[in-house]
């Protein structure tokens, strides 16, 4: 019975130091985004400019690789981030709520249902438009966001609930990568591709052989960032492929997946994120930028706002009643609404796609800001749902 005990809490334990980090990370997340868009918007908006596009190189010789300061941030040191999203999807299908068919089918779905219905939104609003291609855009939930104003505005939710959006958000992510990996690419170099994809194949080989010495990994890594980098594909694909290769053990505290992921996540979460934050999320607010009419605004808007909430709810609501399943966490109807109004938080994900789909700065600006405004209104809504739940209470809706 003991040993039963100290396994469950063993499997426990990733997810909540995981919750843990999110959660607050959330709030440096919107500190900085905050800070980036004051910087933007004041004297310092031309240095701010100059930093973010200062070149800096790496190499030597011949062999010397040269990106301005944001494309770093962006393909490289948002590898690492994709790497720790890679080893989180591989932790979640081994030991979390994704490791049954059972217990993955409500959040998969709801995150399909969270996907699509958006991306139509975004869809139907902009067809025939150039601004089409950012369709992607309002498929994302930020987990950081989304996570921190759950713990904090929603305290009463059951925890069932707070680990059905967690799942949602990682298989979100997944679903997000396969999106940019697919359609938001440049012409293919198909020899760089192949070597690309040779090194990862060789990593997951190691994996496969639970090899734990990481140098092997790192190498592999650093190979497929730049064939990746050269194919045309996004080196940050690289480092999510990296991350599931890495072996995983019975002992979910004994594998290397684990030790890099409690390595990794804290400098993802505080670091990382917030350095993106700032970099991308400084926008120039004037009457140009902020274009509420605009065919990106208002698809991104929808998306976000409307069809997160819909796709999510509507998605689980049908799941649940062809398969006769309880609600996640036996949460009411109205709780599991306002949870799917705060997966309409897209910020990190949404921005990376937004600079994919967007070469316009126009565009990519006017993007940016209907991601903070929607992110913003769908926290508000999210919050108020639940505080009005928790005030008139749900008797009734339970399943």
């Amino acid at each position: 019975m003991k040993e039963t005990i100290k396994s469950m809490q063993g499997l426990a334990e990733p997810f909540l130091a995981f919750l843990r980090w999110e959660a607050s990370s959330g709030v440096i997340l919107l500190a900085c985004a905050i800070l980036a868009l004051i910087v933007a918007n004041s004297p310092l908006s031309e240095s701010y400019e100059h930093l973010l596009h200062y070149p800096i190189a790496v190499g030597a010789g011949e062999y010397v690789l040269e990106m301005g300061l944001l494309h770093w941030i962006n393909d490289g040191l948002m590898a690492v981030f994709f790497f720790v999203i890679g080893l989180e999807i591989k932790r979640e299908f081994l030991y979390g709520e994704l490791r049954t068919y059972s217990a993955m089918l409500l959040p998969v779905g709801a995150a399909l249902g969270g996907m699509l219905v958006p991306a139509i939104f975004y869809a139907a609003i902009n067809y025939g438009q150039p601004t089409f291609g950012g369709w992607g855009i309002p498929m994302a939930t930020d987990i950081a966001f989304a996570l921190g104003i759950m713990t904090i505005a929603a305290r009463q939710a059951p925890l069932g609930l707070v680990v059905f959006l967690t799942a949602l958000a990682i298989v979100d992510d997944l679903g997000a990568i396969v999106v940019i990996a697919l359609f938001y690419n440049t012409d293919l170099t198909v020899s760089a591709l192949f070597l690309g994809l040779a090194a990862v194949a060789a990593a997951f080989v190691l994996g496969r052989f639970r090899v734990r010495f990481l140098p092997a990994y790192i190498a592999l890594g650093l190979v497929a960032w730049l064939a990746f980098l050269q194919a045309g594909i996004h080196p940050t694909i690289a480092g999510v492929l990296l991350g599931l290769s890495i072996p995983a053990a019975a002992d979910p505290e004994a594998s290397l997946l684990h030790k890099l992921e409690h390595a990794l996540e804290p400098w993802s979460a505080y670091a990382i994120m917030p350095i993106f934050a700032l970099a991308n999320a400084g926008v120039a607010i004037s009457l140009a930028t902020l274009d509420m009419t605009s065919p990106i605004f208002l698809g991104i808007l929808a998306g976000l706002c409307l069809g997160k909430p819909i796709g999510i709810f509507g998605a689980v609501f049908v799941l649940c009643k062809v398969f006769r399943l309880q609600l996640p966490g036996n949460a009411t109807k109205s709780q599991l609404a306002a949870t799917g109004m705060l997966g309409g938080i897209g910020f990190t994900m949404s921005i990376f796609i937004a600079s994919l789909a967007f070469t316009d700065s126009a565009m990519l600006d006017l993007a940016k800001i209907s991601i903070l405004s929607a992110s913003i209104l769908s926290g508000l809504f999210g919050t108020a749902f639940f505080k009005l739940q928790a005030c008139f209470g749900g008797a009734g809706e339970k399943k």
